[in-house]
């Protein structure tokens, strides 16, 4: 650990700071739009994958504009520029219009950040430590939203104790606490961070998937699979108040999730340098069909609860792991255009699978048909075929 390099560090404490910004706020979005708002949760799938897919969009925008210009920092410094901009406006949002065009900005300084982001953090470690590098920073990233999720805790505590609904002083008073650690970010970025030269020469990268091993383009089709029934986070959050917690509560369960999250990413992460990146990943895929398959059939707020701090297992085996493993599979001057076309590859499927999930959870019955449970049974449908394509389809990187 000590000998990582100084921008492993430097990204790990911006997305840090971040984190604790976002989590304030993201996890009762969805609550302020259904109980402060009145919309309806179809419109909230489609904010929500709105959302995601525009991040995704500009990320492969901004992983290839960065392999062009062999730049990485200051482009993820933009990125996070824009989002610590746009949520101040979150303050005089007062419609779901208004709330979309703050999620789209935000999530458009996301979508300008990350491929650059990490892209600069694989060019700054070695490839014996890359799995370990990109643990630490899901761990840095997770245990900001972990803090964020302990403020937004103590604040929805003491404003409106055990409320079933969240109020929109609650909302309005996080939003303005969370700009203060979104800016420090920024300046940490600026501070701490440098670009690290690549080797000239080799083709500059294209807009496309031309050029890049079949072994990448299989996992973006496995990655599409099971992004399909991965919708947004929010109808965990809707599910869990459907089943009777309050909002306190739910932030207690969010706290927790984040805490395994960020105990695994760095384990996993060194532990993928040592026995494969692919089979974490299964795993992780794994753990996530049947956790979801147990959100379809929870009858109680408890078992919500317990079922949402394991999902933080899928999280920690995965989300390093599967950054470092798209490493493993391209070279080093296609990292940023790689990371851009994963990450379109996830929003491209996130409107869908967050909009199918609304007009699912929407739909009239039980278990069994349409109703609260039916977009889980499908992601967790999704995840487990995802995991055999993996596994069966897909040889091992050499590294």
């Amino acid at each position: 650990m000590k000998k990582l390099p100084r921008n492993v560090w430097a990204v790990t404490l911006t997305s840090f700071l971040t984190d604790v910004s976002s989590e304030m706020i993201v996890y009762v979005m969805p609550l302020f739009l259904a109980n402060v708002l009145g919309v309806r949760t179809n419109i909230i799938g489609l904010i929500e994958g709105l959302a995601e897919t525009t991040a995704s969009l500009l990320k492969l925008f901004s992983g290839w504009l960065s392999d062009r210009l062999r730049s990485r920092k200051w482009i993820t410094v933009a990125g996070y520029g824009l989002s610590a901009f746009a949520k101040p406006f979150l303050l005089i949002a007062n419609s779901w219009g208004a709330v979309l065009a703050v999620r789209l900005t935000d999530r458009a300084g996301k979508g300008i950040r990350n491929s650059p982001r990490d892209a600069l953090i694989a060019d700054s470690i070695d490839e014996t430590q890359r799995g370990l590098a990109f643990g630490l920073h899901r761990a840095g990233d997770t245990a900001g939203a972990a803090l964020g999720l302990l403020i937004a805790l103590i604040v929805v505590t003491l404003s409106q104790h055990s409320s079933a609904t969240l109020s929109s002083n609650t909302f309005y008073l996080l939003v303005s606490i969370s700009v203060i650690p979104a800016v420090l970010g920024v300046l940490a970025l600026i501070v701490g961070a440098k670009d690290v030269p690549l080797k000239p020469g080799g083709k500059l990268p294209k807009l496309s998937l031309a050029g890049f091993d079949n072994r990448f383009k299989y996992f973006l089709l496995v990655v599409l699979i099971f992004t399909l029934g991965n919708s947004s986070d929010a109808f965990l959050v809707l599910r869990a108040q459907e089943r009777g917690m309050s909002v306190s509560t739910i932030m207690a369960m969010i706290l927790s999730f984040n805490i395994l999250y960020a105990l695994l990413s760095s384990p996993a992460g060194r532990l993928s340098d040592r026995v494969g990146r692919q089979r974490l990943i299964i795993a992780g895929w794994a753990v996530y069909g049947l956790v979801y398959l147990g959100f379809a059939l929870a009858g109680a707020g408890w078992q919500v609860f317990g079922l949402y701090i394991l999902y933080g297992a899928y999280y920690g085996l995965t989300e390093g792991v599967s950054k470092a493993f798209i490493a493993d599979l391209v070279a080093p001057e296609q990292r940023g255009t790689a990371y851009g076309l994963y990450n379109a590859m996830v929003g491209v499927a996130a409107l869908p699978a967050s909009f199918v999930a609304g007009l699912l959870w929407q739909g009239a019955g039980s278990f069994g048909g349409f109703g609260p449970g039916a977009p889980f049974l499908f992601g967790a449908i999704l995840a487990l075929a995802a995991s055999v394509m993996l596994g069966v389809g897909l040889r091992p990187a050499r590294r």
